[in-house]
């Protein structure tokens, strides 16, 4: 995949790459918030409004059997793509990492949390996998604690063992970082809170969409992620879970196609997955993220993953030639993902953000739904250059030209 024409025959899958952004070729950076969309989702898309675009699992008409089957198939779409059994139904619709998260904060943590459970954190994580646990501590008494970071945002090497401990309940933690892209010691992770007894809930979010993923070796009792991240559609996304944990939640939606029955004081529920799916899913939603899914495994996962390995050298080399350019993570890009947040001396993310959308290359500003780790770096946002597999040296050349342009002008 990382030769020239591999990259050419990628690029040419994405639309939106034949577009221009201020009257220059698109560079666009900016997939740590979204990523763009190949032809073969947008056909997906269109293929159900246009051709069958009816509800699911009630109707006996053709149209409807025909939707169903397609929402059914992407459903097992992704049980490929995650690794997980497809005898099992571990893999809920959602319409995102925010959503999935906050059903296992409402469905399990408000359920089985006491005033004597602590739930672990970092202060690295996303807004979504902080606010949500948050409630519950208010709600529950949990307490929450926190691995500690380093200077540069990696997590302490001793405070792994340090925070997780017998009144340990959950480790939510991050898979990689929006910010830095840093990818922490999962299995290290995992393996002391199972010491303790305890469960792994991995934001997903960033992780997936970049890596090869199979639920069994990851080992961790819950997997938050979105479609958008992967190539899919905005609005759908999922959570993996245990089906023992599943089988043990209350729905965290209630209405109708999650029921068996209903009587006038009391229902009973169905079985899981749509136990968790109340009421019309995202049906076009689904089918796309199957799409996407299907495209990236055609693609390879290790053959992007290893693709971004490449540009994140790449990257990291040529930012390092200009002294004026904070760069905040791990100083080995072996610890990172396709993430850089950066700041230039004396400008404003926002005026970088800015002068960089006139040359084409679109990135993002701000603190990124991670105020607590621009508290922990001292700085209110950054600049954020983030990769996928479509991206090329060449695109990171014409970046770090655009920065030194800017700069001069600025200063």
């Amino acid at each position: 995949m990382t030769s020239s024409t591999d990259i050419i025959g990628i690029r040419s899958d994405f639309p939106a790459l034949n577009g221009t952004m201020r009257g220059k070729d698109l560079v666009y950076f900016d997939n740590g918030a979204t990523s763009l969309k190949p032809q073969i989702v947008m056909d997906a898309l269109d293929g159900y409004y246009r051709e069958y675009s009816a509800n699911i699992h009630r109707g006996v008409y053709e149209m409807s059997e025909r939707a169903t089957a397609a929402f059914d198939r992407a459903r097992e779409t992704m049980y490929r793509f995650l690794g997980v059994d497809p005898e099992k139904g571990e893999v809920i619709f959602t319409r995102g990492t925010t959503e999935s998260i906050n059903l296992v904060a409402y469905a399990w943590g408000m359920n089985v949390l006491g005033p004597e459970d602590e739930i672990v954190l970092t202060a690295m994580e996303h807004h979504s996998n902080i606010v949500p646990w948050q409630q519950v501590a208010r709600r529950t008494g949990a307490s929450l604690r926190f691995i500690p970071l380093t200077e540069e945002g990696t997590l302490e090497e001793d405070g792994i063992t340090a925070t997780i401990g017998p009144r340990t309940r959950l480790v939510a933690i991050t898979g990689m970082s929006n910010v830095t892209g840093y990818v922490p010691p999962l299995k290290t992770i995992r393996r002391e809170a199972r010491r303790h007894g305890a469960l792994v809930l991995l934001d997903g979010a960033q992780y997936v969409s970049h890596h090869p993923v199979d639920v069994q070796d990851l080992d961790c009792d819950f997997l938050a992620f979105s479609g958008h991240k992967l190539c899919g559609p905005t609005g759908i996304g999922g959570l993996y879970a245990r089906r023992t944990l599943l089988e043990q939640m209350e729905p965290f939606h209630f209405g109708g196609d999650m029921i068996r029955e209903v009587h006038l004081r009391e229902s009973t529920w169905a079985n899981v997955p749509e136990k968790f799916e109340a009421g019309t899913p995202n049906i076009a939603g689904a089918i796309g993220m199957a799409a996407a899914a299907e495209y990236l495994m055609n693609v390879g996962m290790e053959s992007i993953a290893r693709h971004e390995r490449e540009l994140n050298a790449y990257m990291y080399d040529a930012l390092s030639t200009l002294d004026y350019v904070t760069l905040y993570g791990p100083v080995s890009d072996s610890e990172r993902g396709g993430i850089f947040s950066m700041n230039l001396e004396g400008v404003h993310a926002h005026d970088v953000g800015s002068l960089l959308d006139q040359q084409g290359v679109a990135v993002r500003t701000g603190f990124h739904c991670a105020q607590p780790l621009m508290a922990h770096f001292g700085i209110t946002g950054t600049v954020r250059a983030s990769f996928y597999l479509y991206n090329t040296p060449d695109e990171i050349d014409l970046f770090v030209r655009a920065l030194e342009r800017l700069y001069g002008i600025l200063r």
